[in-house]
């Protein structure tokens, strides 16, 4: 609102993230579709933020043909450009269900700490972070049958071969910019340590689909996909959104 009362050119977007494990447990749990349960919460959302008078330009969802559209062409030019690679993970598959589970799917003990519920990404008693492969006693949260440990194939983005020209960019922005101390400091521990290659697929039928040969029956990992619906949102408002987006200039 100040921008606007300034007369500044401005764009205001949001939305609901609508991709993932998180809202297949719901759905599974509340008895409907993911997409029923998308379209039920998304207008919740949307009449509370018109209830708090929040003036969004668009206030949108990534379950869109534009969202899918914009992160399938991302995906084709980093494939294009050389920066995926293919790796094999050892994950959970539950025979009865016939599929991988991903880390809300599976529950089990906690190797750190012994709690019997913990899930198959993070233990909610100690905090540690858990691949689900090394659950002690895991059962699948669908059917409380028990997994079995089975490699299947995954895109990774390989962020090593973009650590340099990163660390070049950020030494340019942080003496140009007004970084926080704080985002500084989280930034050099990431380089420090070294930038490690990031799964972006996973073994799901709720996401955006994965356009290549051997990983059409994948989707793309939340994290990959949700950041990029600011885009699609923008392109749902306007044809015009990359002249928000790609405008290096302004």
């Amino acid at each position: 609102r100040y921008c606007r009362l300034r007369s500044w050119n401005t764009l205001f977007v949001c939305g609901t993230d609508e991709y993932g494990t998180a809202t297949e447990t719901r759905a599974l749990a509340e008895g409907l579709s993911p997409q029923e349960l998308c379209d039920r919460y998304h207008a919740v959302h949307a009449d509370i933020y018109a209830w708090f008078r929040i003036s969004f330009d668009c206030f949108g969802r990534t379950t869109t043909p534009q969202q899918t559209r914009i992160a399938q062409d991302i995906f084709q030019r980093l494939l294009e450009r050389g920066f995926l690679l293919q790796d094999t993970l050892e994950q959970l598959r539950c025979e009865s269900c016939g599929r991988y589970l991903a880390d809300r799917f599976v529950e089990g003990t906690c190797p750190f700490c012994g709690y019997p519920e913990a899930r198959g990404d993070q233990c909610d008693k100690c905090g540690k972070l858990i691949n689900a492969v090394e659950l002690k006693n895991p059962q699948c949260k669908v059917c409380r049958g028990i997994p079995v440990v089975t490699p299947t194939q995954h895109l990774f983005l390989d962020l090593p071969k973009l650590e340099g020209r990163l660390e070049a960019w950020l030494e340019r922005s942080w003496a140009a910019g007004d970084w926080t101390a704080n985002a500084r400091h989280i930034t050099r521990t990431w380089l420090r340590d070294g930038l490690k290659p990031r799964c972006i697929t996973r073994d799901l039928t709720w996401g955006t689909p994965v356009p290549l040969d051997g990983f059409r029956d994948k989707v793309f990992y939340v994290w990959f996909d949700a950041p990029l619906g600011y885009l699609s949102i923008t392109a749902n408002y306007t044809d015009q959104w990359e002249r928000w987006w790609k405008n290096p200039q302004q």
